[in-house]
């Protein structure tokens, strides 16, 4: 028999508005909240977790660092081998949740996610710590996608924005917290508390998911004939493609070899992954989904929103503390308006979302991100606290209104039997849009640093008066401190405020290149087809 078939039909632009499972019903047919909310709630906790221990190591990387005996190098994988094995699991969970059920998938993940955080937090080499963050990272990635495809069919129809807003508060406020709490934690008791404190938050994960999350039954006959050769050609594909994308900015992209090659692995074994998902009778992965307009516009706006989200976690720390000298405490006080205003305007967002075209919302919302990031393009030495305050608040009210949209336009046509796959690939898609925005933002300030530095000294050297005499000053001041070289230390000085400068204009070009990406979504956004929120079930 030929394992060739093809894929199911999608169902037509028209809302899918199924009811409530009966596993969340009572006796008389309604919705049994306490159960519900107790169960789903457990996820939530999971969910956050898993994104949380992405950034939570990103303020205390030297302290760990020090602790195991890492040198630079090495210790940049305790992040990165997190994220490669998150992006690997995901796609793979949904094919497991339809086989086992949701609830026996996440006890086990949660579980395992218990146990290697408390190996992560007790390990002392660097090559110990890393194996272990792969499996954290795979349990972690197995509680994700789960979330959103939870909160699109279990709950009522009417109540699914709201539950999608609880999901995009979790994506954006988690990266944004975590290296606050991090920095913290790791001042008060220690870094290996970063890894310990999942203990408590796993326990609670795993009560109240087995005992109320039964929302789903598996199907054991996806056992059978599982797809292998998918799964191998997936795991190779992502992993190439994320080493790629997190590494290729260090090293130089294709200058370096190993990225030229690992480049064209990706690219082989992607295409053959397509090919195969698209014509195996049983996809580890259903791409079906993006037969669907608004699914596949929908990829493009959580890949920017991603991109904007963990771009914008990332090059805010990173002025603060290169150019501002910020200590981690001071960085997480500074960033964390962008948690209060995204907490803030969640519940804003999600009326939006609930009462018009999820295109209308989506559309403000990168609008509004592309705004506030777009002012970090006048950025000066000086900018703090305050200066920043109001590209955080425009971004964080944005962002948080852009992705619960672009959440709900993603499946607002799909029907609820895709809806585990479109969750996976939804969270896999903003993964991989945040990768590449960090790659993006990290090779514009690598080269544009260096094209400012340039035009910073040659005009320099073509006799600028203002330069001539700020090394007069500066030679002055060496000589009054009895150095023996005054000329030399002054040209030192000199090429060191101007590579300052030269940061600085290159992190104006960057918050630029991530502006014109939001607006660019923004204009995306207009082409998709109408997308409006369930009506409760009585209203008019």
């Amino acid at each position: 028999m030929s394992d060739k078939t093809p894929g199911p039909a999608l169902a037509g632009p028209a809302v899918m508005t199924a009811p409530a499972p009966a596993s969340v019903q009572t006796a008389e047919g309604e919705v049994d909240w306490t159960r519900l909310f107790l169960g789903f709630g457990g996820m939530v906790v999971g969910y956050f977790m898993a994104v949380l221990d992405i950034q939570i190591v990103a303020a205390s990387l030297t302290q760990i660092q020090a602790g195991i005996g890492a040198n630079a190098d090495q210790i940049s994988w305790v992040q990165t081998i997190y994220l490669l094995a998150e992006v690997v699991i995901i796609p793979l969970t949904a094919y497991l949740t339809r086989m086992f059920g949701t609830r026996p998938v996440y006890v086990v993940a949660a579980g395992a996610f218990i146990v290697t955080s408390v190996l992560v937090g007790l390990t002392t080499s660097v090559e110990a710590m890393i194996i272990m963050r792969a499996f954290q990272g795979l349990a972690a990635g197995a509680m994700i996608p789960s979330v959103f495809a939870t909160a699109m069919t279990v709950f009522p129809p009417d109540k699914r924005v709201t539950a999608n807003v609880i999901v995009g508060l979790i994506v954006t406020l988690a990266p944004t917290i975590g290296p606050t709490l991090g920095g913290h934690l790791t001042d008060a008791l220690g870094w290996r508390w970063l890894f310990f404190i999942n203990v408590p938050a796993g326990l609670l994960m795993i009560f109240l998911v087995g005992r109320y999350a039964d929302f789903d039954k598996g199907d054991p006959s996806l056992g059978k004939g599982v797809d292998w050769w998918g799964v191998g050609l997936m795991t190779v594909f992502l992993l190439s493609m994320q080493f790629v994308i997190e590494e290729g900015a260090k090293e130089g992209w294709f200058d370096e070899p190993l990225i030229l090659w690992l480049t064209v692995l990706a690219s082989l074994t992607g295409a053959a992954f397509i090919w195969r998902q698209l014509t195996y009778r049983q996809p580890i992965v259903s791409l079906q989904a993006f037969r669907d307009r608004n699914f596949a516009l929908g990829m493009v706006m959580n890949f920017v929103a991603g991109a904007s989200l963990f771009g914008g976690t990332f090059i805010l720390p990173l002025f603060l503390g290169q150019i501002r000298q910020y200590s981690a405490a001071e960085v997480g006080t500074t960033m964390l308006i962008s948690g209060l205003v995204m907490f803030v305007s969640a519940p804003l967002a999600g009326r939006l979302v609930r009462a018009m075209d999820a295109r209308i919302p989506m559309v403000i919302g990168f609008g509004l991100a592309a705004y506030g990031v777009g002012l970090g393009s006048h950025v000066t030495a000086d900018w703090g606290f305050w200066e920043f305050a109001g590209l955080q608040a425009w971004r964080g009210m944005g962002v948080m209104m852009a992705m619960i949209a672009a959440q709900q336009m993603s499946v607002s046509t799909l029907p609820p039997s895709m809806m585990k796959d479109a969750s996976a690939l939804v969270n896999l898609i903003r993964n991989i849009g945040g990768a590449v925005g960090l790659a993006v933002l990290t090779t514009v300030l690598s080269h544009q640093t260096a094209v400012h530095y340039g035009d910073l000294a040659a005009g320099m050297s073509l006799g600028d008066l203002q330069a001539q005499t700020l090394l007069e000053c500066l030679r002055g001041m060496m000589e009054a401190r009895g150095g023996l070289d005054a000329e030399g230390a002054a040209r030192k000085a000199l090429a060191g405020l101007l590579q300052r400068e030269a940061a600085v204009l290159a992190f104006g070009d960057a918050f630029f290149v991530l502006a014109a990406g939001c607006a660019a979504a923004a204009v995306l956004a207009l082409f998709a087809a109408p997308a409006r929120a369930p009506t409760p079930p009585g209203a008019r």
